[in-house]
């Protein structure tokens, strides 16, 4: 598929340098949104979820097989390169995703090492996301947070790490919205992992990029 793209006028994301860049939440649009309301869910500690979720170009789990799993900081840690091609993994009953309802929406959250129904493993565990088409670009909603971080690391299809972005969180981050640099389609997928008291969800996945209202970074140079 041929990436529609208008360049309109410049936009802050031409100051970007890194291969992945955040930009203005208006200035891309999506024909693709993954909000998880058909998901079962509910309030307090939500539901559990067993295995992969599969939703309509994307899928879920808890990591990619190659990947190494760590619980000994009380949240999911994951280490090394995936296996190419990249293949989800599910994390054990219990310690796998979950939803809760969060004012009104659900919102997908791992379960960390402590297991569910246990309140403290709610959004304390990995988060892998996987799409059926490689992306140039995103956008998704982190939820909850009081004050600590949330890592997303890109890949391609071959595992190769593309981008790690880590942000402070507070209560409701609210979009982030990612462009590939030179709008190179090669995000095949990404992990969240947090470091928050109270763990983290994400909503509102946005994918199959249609326009890009500004110019695009320039792509990165080989060395």
């Amino acid at each position: 598929m041929r990436w529609l793209v208008f360049l309109l006028c410049a936009a802050p994301a031409l100051a970007c340098e890194d291969p992945i860049c955040e930009v203005p939440a208006d200035s891309l649009r999506f024909t693709q949104i993954i909000d998880f309301s058909n998901l079962p869910s509910g309030y307090g500690i939500g539901r559990a979820l067993s295995g992969i979720v599969d939703e309509p170009g994307a899928h879920f789990g808890e990591r990619f097989d190659g990947q190494s799993l760590d619980t000994a900081s009380g949240h999911d840690r994951l280490s090394g390169q995936p296996l190419p091609p990249l293949r989800l993994i599910a994390g054990e009953e219990g310690r796998n995703l979950g939803t809760i309802s969060l004012w009104g929406n659900n919102v997908l959250k791992g379960h960390g090492p402590r297991g569910f129904p246990d309140a403290g493993a709610v959004g304390e565990g990995a988060i892998a996301v996987l799409f059926d088409r490689d992306q140039p670009a995103l956008a998704l909603d982190i939820r909850g947070g009081e004050g600590g971080t949330v890592s997303l690391v890109f890949f391609d299809r071959a595992g190769r790490v593309i981008q790690r972005l880590t942000r402070v969180v507070d209560r409701d981050t609210g979009t982030l919205t990612l462009l590939r640099a030179g709008g190179l389609p090669d995000i095949a997928g990404f992990t969240v992992e947090n470091e928050d008291p109270e763990g983290l969800g994400i909503d509102n996945l946005r994918f199959e990029f249609r326009e890009l209202m500004g110019a695009l970074p320039a792509p990165e140079r080989a060395a």
